[in-house]
């Protein structure tokens, strides 16, 4: 093929990804292969591709690709998530813009409306998927909502609840007014805000006419809050019981300001006294632990507050006004009145919805929940006995505090894109469980046969988006209605899950729990915990705020391979990664490093009648890459993959292309031999193979050139056998790190006395390590363009010279060294070695470091030292020489 100058990924994305496409090298199906499985979390469909699923995309195809050149049966299975919040209201805003109100709508019209929206957009971030690279089994796609996922839904539920599980209560839950709907805990994100706080005065009923004395008593009693909307919904003023300043309060009555209705003051030992006022306002429609504590004290639920946020009639002023508005608005109307002592400034944490990011609002609701402690505790002891990895294990203890506190799950929503819970309600007000309408109507008419399916009504909410994900590693091989096939059989348990650290709880946590209870076993084996992605701030990336790049855009300047490079090279493992565009920069330069490494090979012209001088050079590489890929296997086998990205990076750019290329190219135009030649396409080849996983598009380009021979239609890099490790010589590895040590330290003499590189120099060893630099002369001489290299026995005065290891080097220099300049050098290494060796000292001087740390730890300390002494005394020769 014909070399372009640079790089240009365009031109080989497109072109290679529907090659593997055409030639399914992304399917799979059972066979005789050890499985490797993957599930990919699943987008939402109303997402679009963002940095964190791009590092986590990127990081799942790294696995799966490698797996597959490891001869493993590789399947990743692909798709969506329904996002009953999300997507509700993406169509709620689609009516919206052509004049059509939900409300005007029957379900069964609404939910046409809702398909019609996920089939034009809901496979957007899979198409997106495949810019990146990822090589999913796209015929294998599922959507939360196909047919069979929602039926192992249903079933789920069915199965629950007659395992007394699932149950239908009043609660107090957490309300999203924007999107009508409760959600969990878990989707609820705490911040601080700033917020005001009032200090509302309260009367005292009858207060004079029962107090002797006047003088230390006051008309009112004052509450501090920050929520003065929600006092008409006020049920009692609580206070200490052992609160001296308030027992003549004790079992009194006050008004509450503006709509003069009594309440009780109650005593309970929950108010903290040095708080605010002491006096606690105890709203139980609106506040859980005022509702916990109304629950004590048999006291009234008055809700305020409509579903959507405004206010109801049982408020008695400002009705229909937002809750917000009305917080302003009372606030004046408490002035007016003369019964609003003062406002402060106060920071408190609210709750806002993850989903819609309205601040959410406490509501006593009748909803549907299951009971988590029975389900909790083996999915527990499957982490903490090892069976399941979690990694980073940081997160161990963090999962183990959340399952040992586990709340029961509430799981309706009051939505209508969903899984409709299967609950159908009799006119007395009983419902029945079953799997569809014509189940309900058998059930119920055990009840009362008189019954007809006019009389049943099924329950209007949708379970839990995540009580249909938490199935999703057995659901996606129809585990539920087929729970002996070919697929789960083959493919379950998966093994490794890549996904957030914000959804350990509420998706992986549960999946482990669903594993046990449908399958009695773990649905993986290691769950690889990302870091959240942030700009050079520090701040989370994200559409609010301007600071995510498009990473589409990304792919179009820098390659595919370059972003994913760049985003591997700075995510270790459940630590945040600080993302900078210069590391996208830095893997598009890589790509070209490689693509000019290859151009130069390409390019040489092959002599079969000339012998192989480069003998070393090649045994040296062949062992170097030994040691790395040992080196990116361990990495890999600890899921330390931005480490495995730069040991390969190093073992291309450093080794193979400042070094290796550079010790056996030929003469400029000039022919090279043929062993050496065949030894480099090796060499290259397995390169690419190594680096397939993190650059699968610029490899598989490389890979088909004819440089690397004539390949059939099947035979790509995709599925090419990585590398075996193999021998790897040490002694070897150790002496070409001195030479190279040689080579950089001419090069700088080179640097300080401004000699050129193109000037030969000669060069002197005396040498007191047994080193036989005779094998490596070819090599010195090329790189340092050395014209005469000798062993002495005595060092030579006035030369420049240097220690590599022990030995003493030495390079005769014709001009007239400047004494005071040479001195001062000379002094200034010296001052920075005894820095140096003093720090080592105190290494080795510390009892704690030396009882633990390992042997090799200690003897390269060991070794530090006896460099550093050596290169004293050379100094200190030196330093006498000139009489400094």
């Amino acid at each position: 093929m014909s070399i372009a100058k640079t790089y240009i990924p365009k031109e080989t994305e497109e072109k290679w990804y529907s090659y593997w496409l055409q030639h399914g090298f992304f399917k799979s199906v059972p066979d005789e292969r050890e499985p490797y499985t993957i599930v990919i979390p699943p987008p939402n469909v109303t997402g679009v591709l963002h940095m964190g699923h791009m590092l986590n995309n990127t990081i799942q195809d790294v696995l799966i690709r490698r797996a597959r050149m490891k001869g493993k049966n590789a399947c990743w299975v692909p798709g969506t998530d329904h996002a009953s919040i999300a997507t509700e209201a993406k169509v709620v805003a689609m009516l919206k813009e052509r004049g059509i109100s939900k409300k005007d709508l029957t379900r069964e019209e609404f939910l046409n409306y809702a398909w019609e929206w996920k089939e034009k957009y809901g496979g957007i971030i899979l198409e997106q998927l495949k810019k990146l690279g990822a090589s999913c089994d796209w015929d294998r796609t599922k959507f939360t909502m196909d047919e069979n996922l929602s039926e192992a839904v249903i079933d789920t539920f069915i199965h629950l609840y007659k395992k007394g599980l699932i149950y239908r209560g009043i609660r107090m839950i957490n309300w999203d007014p924007q999107g009508k709907t409760a959600v969990s805990d878990e989707e609820v994100i705490r911040k601080e805000v700033n917020q005001k706080l009032f200090y509302i005065k309260y009367k005292v009923v009858n207060l004079k006419s029962e107090v002797e004395s006047q003088e230390a008593t006051s008309d009112f009693l004052t509450i501090a809050t920050t929520r003065p909307e929600t006092i008409m919904a006020d049920a009692a003023i609580c206070i200490n019981p052992n609160d001296e300043r308030y027992l003549h309060l004790h079992g009194k009555k006050v008004y509450i300001p503006l709509i003069n209705r009594e309440i009780p003051v109650i005593l309970d030992d929950y108010v903290t006294m040095d708080f605010g006022t002491g006096c606690l306002k105890v709203t139980p429609a609106h506040d859980l632990n005022d509702y916990e504590l109304g629950q004590r004290h048999n006291l009234p639920v008055i809700d305020i507050l409509n579903d959507d946020g405004t206010l109801n009639e049982k408020a008695q002023i400002l009705v229909g006004e937002d809750r917000f508005a009305a917080r302003k608005k009372i606030a004046v109307l408490l002035e007016e009145a003369s019964v609003l002592e003062k406002v402060e400034e106060y920071k408190s944490q609210v709750g806002f919805s993850e989903r819609t990011n309205a601040v959410i609002e406490p509501k006593l609701s009748m909803q549907w929940f299951c009971k988590m402690g029975e389900l909790a505790k083996p999915a527990l002891d499957y982490v903490l006995n090892g069976e399941i990895k979690l990694i980073p294990e940081k997160f161990v203890n963090t999962y183990r505090h959340w399952m040992e506190n586990v709340r029961d799950w509430n799981i309706s929503r009051q939505l209508w894109w969903g899984q409709q819970i299967p609950a159908w309600y009799l006119p007395t007000g009983e419902f029945v469980i079953a799997k569809n309408a014509e189940e309900a109507l058998k059930e119920a008419q055990l009840k009362n046969p008189a019954l007809t399916a006019a009389d049943l009504v099924q329950d209007e909410d949708v379970v839990d988006t995540w009580f249909s994900s938490w199935l999703w590693p057995i659901s996606v091989f129809d585990g539920f209605k087929d729970p002996n096939n070919a697929d789960i059989n083959y493919y379950y348990p998966t093994n490794d899950l890549v996904t957030a650290p914000e959804i350990l709880f509420f998706w992986v946590a549960r999946m482990i729990m669903a594993g046990h209870e449908f399958r009695g076993e773990v649905p993986f084996r290691n769950v690889y915990l990302t870091g959240i992605v942030r700009d050079k701030q520090g701040r989370k990336m994200s559409k609010q705020l301007g600071n995510s790049p498009d990473p589409l855009d990304l792919i179009a300047q820098y390659g595919a391979d370059g972003v994913r490079v760049g985003m591997l090279l700075c995510s270790p493992a459940g630590n945040d990664l600080m993302f900078d565009e210069s590391y996208c920069k830095q893997g598009a330069g890589f790509a070209n490093k490689i693509w000019n490494a290859f151009k130069l090979v390409k390019g040489w012209e092959v002599d079969e009648s000339l012998a192989n001088p480069n003998g070393v050079a090649i045994e040296w590489f062949a062992n170097r890459f030994n040691q790395a890929l040992t080196e990116i296997e361990a990495n890999f086998a600890q899921y330390r993959l931005s480490e495995a990205l730069m040991d390969t990076y190093k073992l291309v750019w450093d080794d193979f292309c400042a070094w290796y290329l550079e010790m056996i190219k030929p003469a400029y135009q000039h022919p090279i031999d043929k062993a050496t030649y065949a030894a480099t396409i090796q060499f290259f080849e397995n390169i690419l193979k190594v680096l397939h996983p993190f650059m699968p598009f610029l490899t598989e380009e490389l890979w088909h050139d004819e440089l690397f021979g004539e390949r059939t239609e099947l035979d790509c890099c995709i599925v090419a056998q990585l590398p075996a490790i193999g021998e790897i010589n040490s002694r070897l590895l150790n002496e070409t790190e001195l030479v190279k040590d040689v080579v950089t330290n001419i090069r700088n003499s080179r640097k300080t006395k401004q000699i050129s590189d193109k000037e030969p120099l000669e060069l002197f060893v005396k040498s007191n390590s047994g080193i036989n630099y005779g094998q490596f002369e070819a090599i010195i001489t090329r790189l340092a363009n050395i014209s005469k290299f000798e062993s002495v026995a005595d060092k030579i005065e006035g030369a420049i010279n240097f220690l590599a290891s022990t030995d003493e080097f030495y390079i005769p220099f014709s001009e007239e060294i400047d004494p005071v300049a040479e001195c001062a050098k000379l002094k200034k290494e010296q001052e920075y070695l005894l820095g140096f060796l003093k720090s080592v000292n105190a290494k080795l001087g510390n009892e704690r470091f030396m009882a633990n740390a390992k042997p090799e730890i200690i003897e390269v300390e060991q070794k530090k030292k006896a460099d550093a002494e050596a290169k004293l005394t050379i100094i200190e020769e030196n330093l006498a020489a000139l009489a400094c």
